[in-house]
């Protein structure tokens, strides 16, 4: 069970659900109902990325201390972070809606969600590796976490393009 997904079917209201009972319309109302569970993931792993802000202005102020060549470094992760934080908002979605001119087949389909599941586990790691900001080290192992998850947006990107 996708707890997200239930989440998404939870806010029917009653004509939806009687809708769903119309057969071939139920297929097309999950498909719409996994869209809507992408965005709410989407935000909601953007909403994530963004409390990692937070110790990094506290890593600023610290770092700045003893090593004023971090407060580039630092600058380099939060501008990289934004870039996560937005390309992770307005990811395009896993897959075509009924109406949708291009379409994505269900192995491809499988292939984003692999993906996404990825990306929840990558954005973890950067807020663990936020919250244990502590030198320059750190600061430099978090901006490789932060531009694996842009290479990893690029490998999806590419799935859902046909490129791959």
């Amino acid at each position: 069970m996708d707890p997200i997904l239930d989440k998404a079917r939870a806010g029917q209201n009653w004509l939806e659900k009687l809708v769903n009972m119309i057969p071939g319309f139920s297929g097309y109302r999950e498909k719409e109902l996994r869209r809507e569970a992408d965005a709410l993931q989407r935000e909601h792993l953007a909403k994530l990325l963004e409390q990692c802000k937070r110790p990094l202005n506290d890593a600023a102020t610290a770092l700045s201390r003893t090593d004023l060549d971090a407060i580039n470094d630092v600058e380099t992760a939060k501008k990289r972070l934004d870039k996560a934080i937005a390309r992770v908002r307005h990811a395009d979605r896993g897959y075509g809606g009924f109406f949708d001119a291009v379409k994505v087949d269900e192995a491809v389909l499988d292939r984003v969600y692999q993906f996404d599941l990825a990306l929840i586990e990558n954005v973890e790691a950067i807020r663990a590796r936020a919250a244990e900001l502590r030198d320059r080290q750190a600061l430099v192992a978090l901006i490789a976490a932060i531009d694996a998850i842009d290479s990893q947006l690029n490998e999806r990107e590419a799935l859902l393009s046909g490129a791959k």
